[in-house]
Order: C-alpha cells, then structure tokens, then sequence
C-alpha cells in the first residue's frame, strides 16, 4: 500500500510510545566474541609471517648483490658490481615465472586482487600452497631488484593464515571472511607500523561492508600484530622529519587543491601504465611464463638510469620525505621508478604497490616543492604522497591514516585531507576502477566499493502491509472455495483480488495455512477439504524490518508473505508481496534523483484579505500551505 512521509510523521511504535526490542542498531551474535578471541594468535601469526617476509626480501637482497648471507637491510644500488642491477632482475623474473607455472598462477600479481577475488567468490579459501609460494617469490621479486612493496603479499600472505585456520573451524563463510581480513590487516600493521590504516584498508578495500561482526576480529588481529612487531621491528615511525609546523600559510591550502590535482593526474597515468603493459604483453606470441623475466629485462635496463628505483627503496622515500634528495634523484625515481614499476607489473610479476607509490607520490611532491613555497623540508612529498594513495586506490581515508602513521606528523592532517580528497575526486571522475579492481574486472567479475544503507533495513512492514482481502475457512472444500472466489471476482474487484493470489484458510481465527490462486483456479474440484490441502504459511510481524521479509522470502522461495500479531494466539492482519518490497526502493531513488527546492528567496505575496467592496463577498481565508507553495507530501513508495 503507498504511503508517504507525511502520511507517517512517526514510525507506529513511536506514536504509541512502544519500543521495538528485537531491533537494534546492529546484529550482533555471541559469535563474535569467539571469532574475534580467535583473531588475536592469527594476527600474532600474521606478524611474524609479516617480519619472516621482510627478513626473506632483505636475506636475497644481500645474497644477490652483495654475495653474502646477512638479514641486514639494504638496498640494490649500493651493490659493487653494477651489471647485476641488469641480470638479477631477468633472473628472479625467470625465477618466479617457473614458481607461477608449475607451482600456483595464483602468486601473479601484487596480491590485492588476488585476496579481493577469494572473498568475493572463493568463500574465502586460500590454498596453502598459494600460501607458502606468495611470500617467497615476492621476496624472490624484490631482493633481485623489483621495484615493489612486500605490502601485497604480505596482505595476501596473512589473509592465507586467516584463511588456512578458520578451514579447519566450523565458521561460516562470513566468519571465515572476517578471519582472513583480519590475518591480511594483521600483515599490513605489522609490515608498517600503521594498525589504524590497516583497518580502514580492510574496510575500504577487502570486507565490503561495516559490522561488528567483521569490525572487531580486524581491529583485533591489527592490533595484535602491532604490540609482536614492536620488539622485533621498533615502535618509531618509520619514515620521520618532515618536521611540518603548526600553522601554515593560507596559500599552502590552496596549492594542495593543485597538488591533488596532480596526484590524481599521475595516479590516472600510473593505472592506464600497468594495464597498457598487461594488454602488451598479452600480444606475446608465447607462454607468460616468460613475461616476468621480460619484465625483469625492463627493470634493469631502468636500474642503469637511476638504481635507486631498484628494491623497496625505504631509503630513498625517507630522503624524499626529510627534504634531502637531490633534484636528479627526484627526476630520476619519478621518470624511471613509475616506468619500471608499471611496465614491469603487467608482466605478471609478484609485488605490492604501496612502496611504489610512496616513493613516486613523494617524488611527485618533492617535484613541486621546487616551484611552490617553502613550507618545510618534506611538506609538499608527504601531502603528494596521500594524494597519489588516494588516486591510486581509490582510498582517501586509509591514504591519509596511512601517511598520519607512517610519518607521525598531526600537523599535515588538514592539508592531507585536501590533496587526497581532490585527487580522489579526479580519480573517480575520469576513472570506472583503480588500480587494484581494474584486473578484476577484466576476470568478468564486477565490484562496487559504495556502502549505504539499505533502504529495506530502514521501514517496517507494518509501513506497507495491505489488508488480505480474502480468506478461506479450513471446513471448505476446494470445491466450496473456487465457488466463492469466483463470487468474489464477480462481486468485488477482480484485478485486486487477483493480485492477492495467496489465500489463508482460518479454523475459526487461527491460521491453519495457505492455498494458492492456482490450487483453487486451474485445480481439480473435489470434495478434499481446505485443512488437507493447504501448506503451513511463512508468516511475519509487522514490527519487523523490510529486509528480514525479503531475506524469510528468499529463504523460503516464496513471493508472498502473510503478516500476524505477536500474541499468544497470533491474529491474521495483512499481506506484503514481493512486488511490494520492490516498490520499497522507491524511497531511495527518490531520494537519489527527485530534485526539488523548500525555500525560496523570492518574497511571497500576501493574501489578500478583502475583495473589492460592493461586491457582497466575504474576507477570504488567507491560502493553505500547499497553496503557498510548500511542497505536498510525495507518495515515494
């Protein structure tokens, strides 16, 4: 039945001063506690898996370029012989091709589409060997001087220790979900120090939705893994001294409008790179196996230009972020590093994105620091940083916790804010998908990443019950009863009472059950009574959301529901189709798409109170609302 918001200035339960107390503002069952209790060792797993990774990457690091055994960090550049910087790359391509083809295709890529796509439909399972294969050809990828992050596998990786123990639990898909975030968000705090960005991460990129139920196991599991990685790894931030003052010039505000700008331009340019390079390399006329070396070939070839674009690169983002890189190392990280790390990632190599464009969105900002004022030694690389994270994934919030994190520096929150907003704003303008949900895409798989909330959690049945029109006795017989639907349809309104099409059969004022429209129509006629030929009605209460009754339909596989009283001997009081909860979302395209204007400026005319005399009329009653030009109520349902 339509209703209105006017109609219904106040939900029922409201007007009559009744609460509602099976609804509240969330679902919450006691399985949480247990699912969260048990993310707590997976987020102790996920961090020392985590510090296993990046010990592994500095471990073939120090063997490959240095020729020793030693967990030191270093980095590719530094290495005495040069021409390495130009063979290891080719040799942990050809490496980690073999790995992908005889091993897992699953270790392709930088792991985020990866995970998004076991949780979206691989009911969270991750193989364990997809398991053990990703961490180690990502450390294989970066230490033979990949210009990657380990913060992709390591979100793949601790999603696969979520996953790998919450199979041998009996969970549900959700709870198992739940679990493997919860291990991928554990791997990120404690790869970065950052739990607050790891959460927001989980949320914007991997759960989908926000409730408790996954909220808690996440939060859990993050923070974990931050308090075992601090006595391995350190507690300080790990990128320090931009140093940026407490107040900033007015000008500063409107620069980082520009800067975001030119963040979401170079985060168009970095996406369009790697599947340009993907779409290249689909052209070869032989097996992709071959592709990461080819990849590799590309990436020592940049190592010759500038190898400081080689590895990680920690170093050379926190040189960018303190002010001291030098205009040639600036030029050199944003030319080569954003060529060598698209083109090479379309390859089908292993490795993250994120320490990519650290270094690329703080070259960006250090670029820009040459023209625009002084603010502080690293101001404009950090703002340029959470602008490029914002463009790039497409995740302002975890983009600036991100930086807020990593660098500690509570003074850059507004200005960060600004560039990740505008390049957030160009991003999803220009672009359909990121970097990280294109390669889905292409899969044939669709993602949407806006969460609201659903219109049917919102109205109650009772909002839009319709009265049964017809009803049964349990002593007729189905002879008995198509006679009288066919009085009714004769008598009353037939297009209503075809409609209804669902008949309850009362013995007395109980509900025995329910026949169809068909049972009664196109049935035999005999003398079987009602009692013996209908089926136990699925029933709902009035006080009951819309989504619970689409959710009960679902279940049941039914298009019609009959709504009852919750006493003790429940009373018949309407009907809600299927048709009828479609009509529901009504609210919210209008809502979405009905434009309209309640005030005006113009001033409006008063009514006038007395027509011209010697007429005989009367003073007229000035206009009602409607007539003034207030607007009526909108049937939006």
């Amino acid at each position: 039945m339509p209703f209105s918001r006017a109609a219904h200035p106040h939900p029922p339960a409201q007007k009559h001063g009744v609460k509602i107390p099976h609804l509240g503002d969330f679902h919450v069952p006691p399985r949480v506690a247990a699912i969260t209790a048990l993310a707590i060792p997976i987020g102790a797993a996920a961090a020392l898996v985590a510090v296993a990774l990046l010990k592994l990457i500095a471990l073939f690091t120090n063997l490959c370029f240095y020729g020793r055994f030693a967990f030191s960090t270093t980095a590719p550049h530094g290495t005495p012989h040069h021409w390495l910087l130009v063979v290891m790359p080719v040799v942990g391509g050809l490496v980690i091709g073999v790995m992908a083809r005889y091993g897992s295709e699953k270790i392709r890529g930088h792991g985020m589409p990866e995970a998004i796509e076991s949780i979206l439909i691989g009911g969270s399972r991750v193989q364990p060997r997809v398991a053990a294969l990703k961490p180690l050809s990502a450390a294989i990828s970066i230490g033979t001087g990949g210009p990657f992050g380990a913060e992709g596998p390591i979100i793949m990786t601790g999603g696969a220790v979520g996953s790998l123990i919450s199979q041998h639990l009996r969970v549900t898909t959700d709870e198992r979900k739940a679990l493997l975030v919860a291990g991928s968000a554990a791997g990120m705090a404690a790869t970065f120090n950052a739990p607050l960005a790891a959460i927001l991460l989980a949320v914007e990129l991997l759960l989908f939705e926000w409730r408790p139920r996954s909220y808690l196991p996440v939060a859990a599991a993050a923070a974990t893994a931050t308090l075992v990685r601090g006595p391995l790894l350190g507690t300080e931030p790990l990128f320090g001294g931009a140093h940026v003052p407490a107040h900033l010039p007015t000008s500063a505000y409107g620069l980082c409008v520009v800067a975001g700008v030119t963040a979401g331009l170079l985060a168009l340019g970095a996406t369009w790179l790697v599947y340009f390079s993907e779409d290249l390399f689909a052209k070869l006329p032989f097996h992709w196996m071959w592709w990461p070396a080819i990849g590799g070939a590309i990436i020592g070839v940049g190592g010759l230009f500038e190898p400081r674009a080689l590895g990680v690169g920690y170093d050379v983002i926190d040189q960018l972020l303190t002010g001291r890189a030098t205009t040639g190392l600036i030029i050199g990280i944003l030319v080569v590093k954003t060529l060598i790390w698209g083109l090479s990632l379309g390859s089908g190599t292993s490795g993250g994105v994120l320490a990519p464009m650290f270094m690329i969105g703080g070259a960006l900002g250090a670029a820009e620091g040459l023209i625009f004022p002084q603010v502080s030694p690293g101001f404009w690389a950090l703002v340029s940083l959470a602008g490029v994270l914002g463009g790039v994934m497409r995740s302002p919030l975890t983009g600036i916790v991100f930086c807020l994190e990593l660098t500690h520096e509570m003074n850059a929150l507004i200005p960060m804010v600004i560039t990740a907003s505008a390049a957030y704003l160009l991003s999803v303008i220009v672009l359909k998908r990121s970097v990280l949900t294109e390669k889905l895409a292409r899969r044939g798989m669709h993602l949407t990443r806006e969460y609201s909330v659903d219109p049917l959690e919102v109205h109650l049945v009772r909002q839009l019950e319709t009265p049964v029109r017809l009803t049964l006795r349990a002593g007729q017989t189905t002879a008995e009863a198509a006679e009288v639907l066919r009085a009714a349809y004769e008598a009353g309104d037939p297009d209503r009472l075809l409609a209804q099409r669902l008949y309850p059969v009362l013995d007395g004022e109980t509900l025995t059950g329910v026949v169809t429209r068909h049972q009664l129509v196109h049935g035999t006629p005999d003398d079987t009574p009602l009692s013996r030929l209908a089926v136990p009605a699925v029933t709902a209460h009035d006080d009951e959301t819309l989504r619970t009754l689409a959710n009960r339909m679902a279940e049941h596989d039914i298009t019609r529901i009959l709504i009852v009283s919750r006493d003790e001997h429940p009373r018949l009081e309407g009907l809600v189709t299927l048709r009828q909860l479609l009509h529901a979302r009504r609210v919210d395209l209008h809502e979405e798409q009905h434009v309209e204007r309640h005030l005006t400026l113009r001033p409006r005319r008063k009514p006038s109170l007395v027509v011209a005399s010697g007429t005989g009329a009367r003073p007229t009653a000035p206009r009602s609302a409607e007539e003034e030009g207030e607007p009526e109520a909108v049937s939006v349902i």
